[in-house]
């Protein structure tokens, strides 16, 4: 199994303008960490045989493929489906992701995914996930992602507030979350910094 890494899906070039005096990044803090990340569960998946490598587990990336479908999962969880997007062209832009990876995963498993929301302002979620196999106790792997509101204009994105609905919506679920027990061990400790400004 391979260390810690992160990376960004759906990153634009110009990523760090889209908030100005402050960043989206996750960083180090006090706040809840993926110790966590509760097993509310959002998405599962067979393990296809093209991601299994010479090792005879799960390659690295695909971990990261599974929590990117399972995030495609919650924003349909919270109101931000293909007629939102359609409708608004807002989408979430994932800016930041931890990820470890604690078990090998095999051709024969399904993946089961959990998410919690850790925290959330008015234009970022930062949620965690949980990858675990069916049938199996532990988590295979557990990541932290910053997810970020942004509105698509052509060739350019600008972060923008969710509405009101979406922001319910994440209210509920990091209430519905707040009391499930994680199943994977101790992470980095993150935390949203400071709220950015309004647009």
């Amino acid at each position: 199994m391979r260390a810690t890494r992160s990376w960004s899906r759906r990153r634009a070039p110009s990523s760090r303008r889209w908030e100005r005096g402050s960043s989206p990044r996750l960083r180090p803090g006090s706040a809840s960490s993926c110790t966590d990340v509760a097993g509310l569960r959002i998405y599962e998946t067979a393990i296809l045989p093209e991601w299994i490598d010479y090792n005879g587990h799960l390659r690295d990336a695909y971990y990261t493929l599974i929590v990117s479908l399972a995030s495609d999962a919650l924003m349909d969880r919270l109101h931000m489906d293909a007629a939102y997007r359609k409708r608004t062209s807002c989408t979430l832009y994932t800016v930041e992701m931890h990820i470890h990876y604690l078990d090998e995963v095999k051709a024969t498993d399904t993946a089961l995914v959990g998410v919690r929301i850790v925290g959330a302002d008015h234009k970022r979620i930062h949620a965690a996930f949980e990858i675990l196999r069916a049938g199996h106790t532990g988590a295979a792997a557990v990541a932290e992602v910053m997810l970020l509101h942004v509105r698509q204009r052509g060739e350019t994105a600008a972060s923008v507030p969710f509405p009101p609905e979406v922001q319910a919506a994440i209210a509920q679920l990091e209430a519905e979350t707040a009391g499930l027990s994680a199943a994977g061990p101790p992470s980095r400790r993150l935390e949203l910094s400071s709220a950015p400004r309004s647009s």
